[in-house]
């Protein structure tokens, strides 16, 4: 019984303090007591959730049928979402009290995304894929709310276009699960449980299905052709939900497709088919769209979005060359890649509160107003990029390797030419911001910040550390990647 409350507590603690932040009218005039609580449920919520993760048990929640029910437990796949999800969360949140004083009403913002996490652990921890998909549907509506959070007309398009591409992912998704549900069981497994031969004449409508949910749950990771909500969603949140939309609730796509591929059809039921090859080529082609747009984009939280468009597809690329080395090195991009989104979102969101530039045209001589933060701005767009020893080289050295290893015919070098092409093109529009920020030229003569008198203002420590905190450990991670990457290993052993 105590490990069953273990297990479910990470998912309800936050949901029930988000309804509680919001029910209660007295925290919207005590600021002080309301951002004390948050941080400390954050943090309780970490705790949490590691208690959670090391359970070995499975719990039922609701139930009609074996296949109709929310059932929980913790594997190697959610260990990872898991873990990443909590500690996102926390920095993000602790950034997010110095930035949402800037902004209006904070305590529905906290509200939301507090519930928000609940949601999201509840997705980590799915056994099934009807408990998966239940809470992949609250997550849309839960994190609704940040994106509509400015309740400007801009916003509130964004909002709507967020809710219709997610609905419509969901839906296709759906067909897919119907289909699965009279041909397999819904439960995961690693290496999947599908035995092919029942499938018998309706393997054509099996590989549309399963291409269906490649394509549901790609709208959520931002693949091609439902892409189109995170450029637009993106600029008018604020700038930690843009982090965490980014960083974390995009990942919440990938989680799907892996859970699907790998825990319940497994890869063989697909490899060398249609299928695999038009999935390939969707994520070949957002790798590089999503590059060329952010290229060529000049609003900095817009380019953000289109590359978290070009990134993810990384990860979605990997998943789909159905090999241990490339699979090992889509789940490395998954923590990587949030790390370095998080903190390139952040030093956005501090450059717009003490500045109020949102372009990067209006950033030059930006290092004379904020020298620490474009360094650590700086680090982190080398990260993304794939510089050695940044973690993004780490990742995408596997990516490559396993996209040769993979027999796939021309992907096996269109692939790694593709993530060549893209990796050029961020950092043609990643690392001009440092070189205009500090060197901007013998005609710069920065009238603006001498008016205003911006010269070396840093952002709050509450906003900082956080920044600091995920461009060091982008660092880190690739000078020590052997931990993790052994990790990953033994998950990618397990479902090939």
């Amino acid at each position: 019984m105590e490990e069953n409350v273990r297990l479910i507590l990470p998912i309800f603690f936050p949901i029930a303090a988000g309804i509680f932040l919001m029910a209660m009218p007295v925290f919207r005039k005590r600021r002080k007591l309301e951002e004390g609580i948050v941080t400390a449920v954050l943090a309780v919520q970490l705790l949490f959730v590691v208690s959670a993760l090391m359970t070995d048990v499975t719990v039922t929640l609701w139930s009609i049928t074996d296949s109709l029910a929310l059932v929980f437990r913790a594997d190697g796949i959610s260990c990872l979402f898991g873990l990443l999800t909590a500690s996102v969360w926390l920095l993000s949140g602790i950034y997010s009290i110095s930035y949402m004083r800037h902004e209006k009403e904070e305590t529905r913002f906290f509200g939301f995304y507090l519930i928000v996490e609940g949601v999201l652990i509840g997705l980590d921890l799915s056994a099934n894929l009807i408990t998966l998909y239940v809470f992949y549907e609250l997550m849309t509506l839960t994190s609704l709310p940040l994106v509509l959070h400015e309740k400007s007309r801009q916003a509130i398009m964004a909002g709507l276009k967020y809710l219709f591409y997610s609905v419509a992912g969901a839906f296709l998704a759906l067909f897919g699960i119907f289909f699965l549900s009279g041909v397999t069981t819904l439960e995961f497994c690693a290496g999947g449980a599908l035995d092919s031969a029942v499938l018998g004449q309706s393997r054509a409508l099996f590989l549309v299905a399963v291409f269906c949910m490649l394509v549901g749950f790609g709208a959520k990771a931002g693949m091609f052709p439902l892409h189109g909500w995170l450029p637009t969603a993106h600029p008018v949140a604020p700038a930690p939900a843009s982090a965490v939309l980014s960083g974390v609730i995009t990942k919440s796509g990938v989680l799907a497709v892996i859970r699907v591929v790998y825990f319940v059809i497994g890869p063989e039921s697909i490899r060398g088919t249609w299928v695999q090859n038009t999935w390939i080529f969707l994520t070949l082609l957002t790798v590089f769209m999503g590059s060329m747009l952010a290229y060529r984009e000049p609003v900095l939280k817009k380019r953000l979005a289109y590359s978290t468009v070009s990134q993810v597809s990384y990860i979605l690329f990997g998943l789909g060359l159905l090999n241990a080395t490339a699979f090992a090195g889509a789940l490395s991009h998954i923590v990587f890649h949030s790390l370095i989104k998080n903190a390139l979102f952040l030093v956005a969101g501090a450059v717009i509160v003490t500045t109020g530039w949102t372009r990067t045209d209006e950033m030059r001589g930006l290092g004379r107003v904020m020298p620490r933060t474009l360094a650590w701005y700086t680090v982190a767009s080398l990260g993304l990029v794939g510089i050695p020893p940044a973690s993004g080289f780490v990742s995408k050295w596997f990516l490559a390797s396993g996209a040769l290893e993979s027999g796939t015919g021309v992907w096996s070098f269109a692939g790694p030419a593709v993530l060549l092409v893209s990796a050029l093109l961020t950092a043609g529009y990643l690392l001009p911001l440092t070189v205009n920020g500090y060197f901007p030229g013998s005609d710069f003569r920065g009238e603006e910040i001498e008016e205003r008198q911006l010269s070396g203002r840093e952002p709050s420590a509450r906003m900082r550390i956080p920044i600091v905190i995920f461009a060091a450990a982008s660092l880190l991670f690739g000078c020590f990647p052997g931990s993790l990457i052994r990790f990953l290993e033994s998950i990618a052993a397990a479902v090939m």
